[in-house]
């Protein structure tokens, strides 16, 4: 089931003509547009606290619904303001998950959860619009021929967002045409990143807005979500040594030249540490792989300024990403400024230990995170506009498996849940 433009707008007419005859989304004199805009007062003086918030959709393909869903989230937690804040004249670098799949075998139905609902992306959108908000620009590395299966080019066709262009030629890179290049400080795989302009153009703010999904890096979240920013081949974080020391040659200089002796070093000494799993065989991405992919995402973290970290999971999706995978109708949405802290969360609810993966500790051990426990993090609910504290007990865990650093034995999807103890191990 393909929903085409016709189908999206029918919905999203709906979805708005509801929200305007139910009381909570009645007209709001504070919600008039004004110079800047802002998060919540209380998102806004606690960088460190993750919120998540209950939404009711009782069916997954339920569109109206889901874009109801986003524009009420919206109109809580992007409020107008005097000043200080940020001008509503800035440009809104949204990054959705777009991934898309088609399988043959599958109706696309079953294939929903592979990304970002479009719906709930939607209404995030309209709610910004509402306060004044005029330039969007939807920014993705990867398989442009894919971005309408689930509606994205649609949405963003009606809404007025603009869309980047994916493939590079060598000529670009040097040239800089579309590209904004980044110097990584500390850096261990890439000394330069390349993103998508505008991304990291002074006028923008970032809106990550991830996908609650098996892949196999353990679930893919916030931190990972960015790394389609990165200009394709950069953006191939995932292959190992062939996409560090086997790059093309125009993109050599951009590699740390200390690359081998760093990442080795890290690698020896977290197999001594007992990072898990780095004694596995078997994995189809082993460990190496894992801590290249680490190294880069951390890399690409250290140079982006996020606005606003979003995991969309209103349905959540096990499995490897893609075609392999089944939906779960979870009805939850975590966000905060940080962008693993979100994560950490999302894993622990996801039936993870998050000290099991080695992206988080390789990224506290880089001094991008304070914490890779998430017991650490301030947990709050997001009730009706307003943050209620929580436990991370509070919320049902949904186990959603994935196939990171296969043991010997163990089944190919399977949840990274041993016991880990962040007390013995401080990084």
């Amino acid at each position: 089931m393909i929903l085409g433009r016709r189908e999206f707008l029918g919905s999203t007419l709906g979805a708005v003509t509801a929200a305007a005859g139910h009381r909570a989304f009645a007209f709001d004199a504070a919600r008039v547009p004004k110079a800047c805009f802002g998060l919540h007062s209380f998102i806004e003086s606690n960088p460190k606290a993750v919120f998540v918030r209950r939404t009711h959709v009782a069916r997954k393909m339920d569109g109206p619904a889901k874009v109801r869903e986003g524009l009420q989230l919206a109109r809580e937690i992007f409020v107008p303001l005097d000043g200080p804040g940020v001008p509503v004249s800035h440009r809104v670098v949204l990054k959705p998950n777009f991934t898309s799949v088609r399988d043959k075998n599958r109706p696309d139905e079953e294939n929903w959860g592979t990304g970002t609902d479009p719906q709930f992306y939607e209404g995030l959108v309209l709610g910004l619009k509402e306060i004044g908000l005029k330039k969007f620009y939807f920014v993705e590395a990867n398989s442009f021929q894919l971005w309408n299966y689930r509606g994205f080019v649609d949405i963003n066709q009606r809404l007025g967002i603009e869309m980047n262009e994916t493939d590079r030629r060598q000529r670009h890179f040097r040239d800089g045409w579309g590209i904004n290049w980044s110097k990584v400080p500390d850096a261990v795989v890439y000394a330069r990143i390349p993103h998508y302009a505008p991304v990291n153009e002074p006028d923008t703010w970032l809106l990550n807005i991830a996908k609650w999904k098996g892949h196999a890096m353990g679930l893919t979240l916030a931190a990972k979500n960015e790394q389609g920013l990165v200009v394709g081949p950069y953006v191939r974080f995932c292959s190992g040594w062939k996409m560090v020391t086997g790059v093309p040659d125009f993109m050599k200089g951009d590699i740390s030249p200390r690359v081998e002796k760093v990442v080795n070093e890290f690698f020896e000494r977290h197999r001594r540490m007992g990072y898990s799993r780095y004694d596995t065989t078997s994995a189809p991405l082993n460990p190496i792989d894992q801590e290249i992919w680490a190294h880069k995402t951390c890399d690409n973290q250290s140079v982006l300024r996020t606005g606003l970290a979003m995991v969309e999971g209103i349905y959540a999706r096990d499995g490897d990403g893609f075609g392999v995978g089944n939906d779960y109708l979870t009805n939850l949405v975590f966000f905060g400024k940080n962008n693993f802290y979100v994560d950490l969360v999302a894993l622990y609810l996801g039936g993870h230990e998050p000290g099991n993966l080695a992206l988080y500790r390789v990224a506290k051990e880089r001094g991008l995170t304070q914490t890779f426990n998430p017991w650490e993090v301030p947990l709050y609910e997001w009730l009706d506009g307003r943050a209620v504290r929580r436990k991370l007990t509070d919320f049902s865990r949904t186990p959603l498996k994935s196939h990171y650093l296969q043991k010997p034995g163990e089944p190919l999807f399977h949840l990274t849940n041993e016991h880990f103890d962040y007390d013995r191990y401080k990084v």
